[in-house]
């Protein structure tokens, strides 16, 4: 494992590094299983469009945008596009990506993890297929997936990819939790979160200014989804 000084984020001081592949295949595998089912069970997303729509509206017109763990491209990813930016997303689940690339034709797609995206990594800056930077990254409950020690890595990672001054619009669901196993249609996925003033801190520390924040009750259509409080930031980086 090379050292921290490698990485201008740190990602490789995390100390579960070496075995993010094998952490995160599980969490592929059950949103492959999930498929078009994600989107029947989280309909009305008016939260996330909301924030997606301040992220359309405030970024300079033909912006190149990041939609981190798009799913299967909606809304977000769509309705960026709509809005004439020009979105690449990136999942880690093969089915969800061939969704998205059906749902929205005029987008790029890759299967990528967000640690490949720290600097020095495949994908990230300086990495032999970097596909940054971006003026904006959309990052809507892709972080909660992963372990909470490493929320603070990713973010400096997307901090990486992000250019001086451009905006993360970040949804994340309020819950003290770390990992903690939920069932979700029929499968099982692991969580993290954060208490709201917690939350607004890691995101501080990871280089961002808060420029504005806003939260949802939520209910999703389904009977093994508990209801949730999402809360979203709007964030611009800080050179």
């Amino acid at each position: 494992m090379s050292g921290e000084d490698d990485y201008g984020d740190g990602y490789a001081g995390y100390e579960d590094f070496d075995r993010l592949a094998l952490d995160r295949s599980g969490q592929a595998e059950a949103f492959d299983a999930i498929g078009d089912r994600y989107d029947d069970a989280f309909p009305h997303k008016e939260g996330q469009v909301a924030a997606g729509q301040w992220l359309a509206d405030t970024l300079p017109p033909g912006s190149r945008v990041l939609d981190v763990g798009c799913g299967t491209g909606l809304p977000t990813a769509r309705q960026l596009t709509d809005a004439g930016h020009r979105v690449a997303g990136i999942d880690i689940s093969p089915g969800m990506l061939k969704l998205a690339r059906d749902n929205v034709p005029d987008a790029e797609f890759h299967q990528v993890d967000i640690v490949d995206l720290r600097v020095g990594g495949r994908y990230g800056p300086g990495g032999s297929k970097e596909i940054g930077p971006f003026d904006g990254i959309a990052c809507y409950f892709s972080l909660l997936l992963l372990p909470r020690p490493e929320i603070p890595y990713a973010l400096r990672a997307l901090h990486a990819v992000l250019r001086p001054g451009g905006l993360l619009g970040l949804g994340m669901v309020e819950a003290d939790v770390d990992d903690f196993a939920i069932p979700f249609l029929g499968n099982s996925v692991r969580v993290s979160g954060y208490l709201r003033d917690e939350l607004r801190q890691v995101v501080t520390d990871a280089g961002f200014e808060i420029t504005g924040e806003d939260s949802h009750a939520y209910a999703p259509a389904s009977t093994d989804v508990p209801p949730e409080i999402q809360l979203y930031l709007n964030c611009r980086r800080r050179a």
